[in-house]
């Protein structure tokens, strides 16, 4: 998988497991106030019913009051004929049994009246008529029962309220089907379900919206840091290229105006000196040994070129003696160059020395500070600390030059090559790379692990 959709899938699916999470509780608390709503809403409808239902029949027997005195048949006839004719809603009416469970009035199922429905039983068993009649002579209440429903012909739960005329040995009564309760508490579950899909359409849309936010900044944030890596990239492969180029142009002249005219003198002498040698005068002679003495001298800076030469591509001092003695030498060499004052500390267990991989980088490391401290920095002292920290080997350069903008320098594709060069260097060997710079000085830190030689 690439690094940048790795990048991208990191912002990503840490957001869509939050929108997730908000959308579980969103869901879960939506269900908890429904639950709620239903708990505080049902009960409230229910007594509300019942209060109504009380008031229609505190309402009928006053209509009949002025009745219910008389024990006349005409009183009673009169008293039916007007029950029979109040109704309520679409299903509200009233009912009139005698003590004995017989039907006195029923304006919906008029097929019942005169019939004697003491036994009745409804589906659950339960003798609907007596206990109606046990209430409305215990002074009057409210009665769960079943009844066929006149519009519909079904069965249905019904709440009534019963209460007695003494007198006449009546039980009047009516009931509402409780059905309109369910298709309440339906109608509040469907809104409630209709708002929480509502809200996790809308969590769904925000989350699609900041997944195809991030996922455009991740790509235009790695379009950005793609490019400016490719042009530091092709910025370092040409300053590679000419390093190259340099470098070869700098050991060629040396080999053709230091090496090779030093070896064309001292064949010209070593000629000169055979040719006086075949002479049989002594002067002669003298002459040849002085031409070979100056052609020894000649051969002996020959010598010393081609060691300068060979230790500025490799110091032979890194391999034999060890990493201390070649910077010490590097230290040397640039002191006496630049007139800046060197000095070098180090920890008594670097006395050691270091081999492989890690002595190679940080060797480099000092050549490009150093040369670095030499073009730029403006400084009259250098001091460097090798130590060890652990298992890991420090590396510690530090100047007293006017120092510069790191942040500045790091993000310029031209001017910070040195310093991504140096830093790629030691991250490549799993190393740390710091620099701290200022208007006291610049100081560059390099933190390698040990590894075997």
């Amino acid at each position: 998988m690439q690094l940048r959709l790795k990048f991208v899938l990191l912002a990503v699916v840490p957001l869509l497991l939050a929108i997730a999470a908000v959308a579980a509780v969103v869901k879960l608390q939506g269900r908890a106030l429904a639950d709620a709503e239903h708990a505080i809403v049902e009960p409230a409808l229910t007594e509300a019913r019942r209060a109504e239902l009380r008031n229609y029949v505190l309402l009928a027997l006053a209509s009949i009051s002025h009745l219910s005195g008389r024990q006349d048949e005409a009183a009673r006839r009169q008293a039916l004929d007007l029950l029979g004719r109040l109704e309520f809603g679409d299903d509200g009416y009233f009912f009139v049994y005698d003590y004995r469970g017989r039907v006195l009035m029923h304006p919906r199922q008029p097929e019942l009246v005169g019939r004697t429905l003491w036994d009745m039983k409804d589906p659950l068993g339960r003798p609907t008529i007596q206990n109606l009649i046990a209430t409305a002579r215990d002074g009057g209440g409210y009665v769960d029962f079943i009844w066929r429903r006149p519009s519909s012909g079904r069965p249905e739960n019904k709440l009534g309220y019963v209460a007695s005329l003494p007198g006449w040995e009546w039980m009047l009564g009516t009931g509402l089907y409780t059905d309109d309760i369910v298709a309440a508490r339906q109608r509040m579950e469907q809104q409630a379900q209709l708002a929480i899909r509502n809200t996790l359409g809308v969590i769904a849309a925000i989350a699609v919206v900041a997944t195809v936010l991030v996922a455009l900044g991740g790509m235009a944030l790695n379009l950005s840091d793609r490019r400016v890596a490719e042009q530091k990239m092709r910025e370092l492969a040409r300053q590679v290229v000419r390093s190259q180029e340099t470098e070869r142009t700098r050991v060629a002249g040396e080999l053709h105006d230091g090496v090779s005219q030093s070896l064309v003198s001292v064949k010209f002498l070593l000629e000169s000196a055979q040719a006086r040698l075949e002479a049989p005068d002594t002067e002669a002679v003298e002459a040849a040994r002085r031409s070979l003495g100056r052609g020894i001298a000649a051969m002996e800076d020959v010598l010393g070129d081609v060691r300068r030469i060979s230790h500025g591509l490799r110091p032979t001092l890194l391999d034999t003696l060890g990493l201390q003695a070649a910077m010490k030498q590097v230290l040397d060499e640039f002191s006496a160059r630049t007139g800046i004052a060197c000095s070098m500390q180090t920890d008594a267990d670097e006395q050691r020395g270091a081999g492989g991989d890690v002595a190679t980088a940080l060797f480099r490391l000092l050549q490009e500070a150093l040369n670095n401290v030499e073009r730029h920095a403006t400084a009259s002292r250098v001091t460097l600390s090798l130590r060890r920290d652990g298992a890991h080997r420090v590396l510690e350069l530090a100047d007293d030059g006017h120092g510069f903008d790191v942040d500045a320098v790091a993000a310029s594709p031209r001017r910070g090559l040195g310093l991504s060069s140096m830093r790629e260097r030691i991250e490549a060997l799993g190393g740390s790379f710091r620099i701290e710079s200022g208007p006291r000085g610049t100081t560059l830190t390099a933190r390698l692990p040990e590894q075997d030689a």
